[in-house]
């Protein structure tokens, strides 16, 4: 019998996944502009079928709100990701900076990168383990490794 790990096991697929959705929001957030939201002059009157609600709003305040949390959110999401690679060893940093971190990521290719990029170039190989360090290590940060489920548990519970 093989020792029995207390640590769960990763599934790597959807851990890269989640990954690299976090950094397609990073470069939605930071390569596209914000566009704010204006306050509406016509008032607008709801039908209330079961009476008055006794709740004031202040668009005005709620437009305000949006238009200074959402940029200073999106500000320290991209400085929270910039933060995390920058700490990454230096080959796992240069990888995701030119692959995932870049405005003309939808053109730059994994084979691009390795073949080209890194001098001198690596094999597909040893590009996938830099990448996966990569990933876990940024999976870890920013807290969202997803779990193999266990033999007991069922996959519908979720």
């Amino acid at each position: 019998m093989g020792q029995q790990s207390f640590l769960p096991e990763i599934d790597r697929k959807l851990t890269q996944a989640a990954v690299e959705a976090a950094l397609e929001k990073y470069r939605i957030y930071k390569h596209i502009t914000f566009e704010e939201r204006e306050a509406s002059t016509i008032a607008s009157y709801t039908e209330r079928f079961h009476g008055p609600t006794n709740q004031t709003s202040d668009q005005t305040a709620n437009v305000a709100i949006h238009n200074v949390d959402t940029p200073a959110m999106m500000i320290a999401y991209c400085s929270r990701i910039e933060r995390m690679v920058r700490r990454l060893p230096k080959k796992e940093r240069f990888l995701m900076e030119e692959r995932y971190l870049t405005d003309e990521h939808d053109y730059i290719t994994d084979q691009r990168v390795y073949q080209i990029e890194f001098d001198p170039p690596i094999t597909w190989p040893t590009y996938k383990k830099i990448r996966w360090k990569a990933f876990y290590k940024l999976a870890l940060d920013l807290n969202i490794i997803v779990e193999k489920p266990t033999e007991g548990e069922d996959q519908n519970e979720h």
